[in-house]
């Protein structure tokens, strides 16, 4: 059985975070003239701004590619992360894999949904493939992230 390999979507993890600086620039900017006096909504948009602003620069330092590989051959999983700091690498070996399963992220009301593989580990740690907010193609398919659950039981049980 050959290898298979995945990639985020970095382009999207950077519109995102780009999206949260802009709109925290725009709050702050919009709501800086506030009371000092106690609690308006002009502070509550200027807080609230400066939050997005804080979230969109972590998320946009901190982004990067991430790169899965299953190799059935050498009965490992190699998880890449290559960001604006370096590249860290994380192997898995089959063996250490006790159980997968599905997780979920997201709220169904609004259509907002994210699929992701949970590898339970031998030493008790869940460690989530595919995780949510890397933007995997066919993330918000469930069926797809089952699909993947078990083509990849089945190299494991190999």
């Amino acid at each position: 059985m050959e290898s298979w390999k995945f990639e985020s979507n970095s382009g999207k993890q950077t519109a995102l975070a780009l999206a949260c600086i802009a709109a925290g620039i725009i709050l702050a900017m919009g709501f800086r003239h506030f009371d000092a006096s106690g609690m308006t909504n002009s502070l509550a948009g200027f807080l609230l701004g400066m939050m997005l602003l804080l979230i969109g620069i972590s998320a946009f330092l901190a982004g990067g590619k991430q790169t899965i590989v299953v190799d059935p051959k050498s009965r490992r999983i190699v998880v890449e992360d290559t960001n604006r700091f370096g590249v860290k690498k994380r192997f898995i070996l089959f063996g250490d894999i006790v159980d997968t399963g599905i997780g979920y992220f997201g709220k169904r009301s609004n259509d907002v949904n994210f699929y992701y593989i949970v590898l339970k580990l031998r030493s008790g740690e869940k460690y989530p493939l595919f995780a949510p907010g890397r933007f995997y193609e066919g993330g918000s398919d469930r069926q797809v992230m089952e699909n993947r659950r078990q083509r990849l039981e089945e190299c494991i049980r190999q």
